[in-house]
């Protein structure tokens, strides 16, 4: 099971990850507010702006307050596994 961090010390399991989308429309401020009212709603978001909604495979929908860049950047590194990359950062 790969674990993505999506800010302030939560992490998600990246294979049950449907998608990353930005809170701006209203169909998504609509689906954050069904996931409210039916208790499926999590938010990581600790009191800060809301700039990711993560939709995964169970129907839960988290909040985060990371870009959907940022989260679906740590996922893609997350998904190359150590490329080589990671071990130059390391050095």
């Amino acid at each position: 099971m790969k674990l993505v961090s999506i800010g302030f010390g939560n992490m998600i399991s990246a294979e049950r990850l449907i998608a990353i989308v930005s809170p701006e429309s209203a169909p998504i401020k609509r689906v954050i507010s069904e996931a409210r009212e039916k208790k499926i709603l999590i938010d990581a978001t600790y009191g800060r702006r809301t700039r990711a909604v993560i939709i995964m495979d169970s129907g839960h929908i988290i909040l985060s307050a990371l870009q959907t860049e940022t989260v679906a950047g740590r996922i893609t590194n997350k998904s190359e596994g150590s490329s080589g990359e990671e071990s130059e950062r390391n050095d």
